[in-house]
């Protein structure tokens, strides 16, 4: 449990737990995805590059957040392992912003984050070929179809 009081803010000396008590008071009172956040890069021509996802956790390293590797944004934070991120909490009327290093989290973390997952969710990772172009949408379902047929009822 946090120590921290919202008020406090001005003299909290732990910008992460502060955070993590903010993130707390968001699951409460957001209606939707108080985890949701924009996260940016930059791509290979030095051009910005934003998108919505979702943080997993706040700790001494930072924010975690996971992404396929091979997506656009795996990609450029491979290339350039710098983002930012914002988190917008409209019922609070409160943000908070992140830019720095990125760096990845261990095999064994990623791996215990994917095995979490719901089922659909881990079929649809895999049949997803993120940041490219969907053939239709059609197609996606018959590759969800394939990989539920391919590991079974998991």
């Amino acid at each position: 449990m946090n120590a921290l009081k919202s008020p406090d803010f001005a003299e909290a000396d732990d910008p992460i737990a502060l955070f993590q008590l903010w993130l707390e008071e968001a699951a409460a009172t957001e209606v939707n995805d108080p985890e949701a956040m924009t996260l940016a890069t930059v791509d290979e021509d030095g051009l910005p590059d934003a998108r919505m996802v979702l943080c997993k956790g706040a700790d001494a390293r930072g924010i975690v957040f996971y992404t396929n590797a091979e997506s656009a944004k795996g990609l450029e934070l491979a290339a350039r392992p710098k983002a930012a991120a914002l988190f917008h909490w409209k019922s609070l009327r409160r943000q908070a912003r992140f830019r720095g290093s990125v760096t990845e989290v261990s095999g064994a973390e990623a791996d215990a984050y994917f095995a979490s997952r719901a089922r659909g969710s881990r079929l649809g990772a895999w049949a997803s070929q993120q940041s490219r172009p969907l053939e239709s949408r059609a197609a996606l379902e018959a590759a969800v179809e394939a990989y539920a047929q391919r590991f079974g009822d998991g």
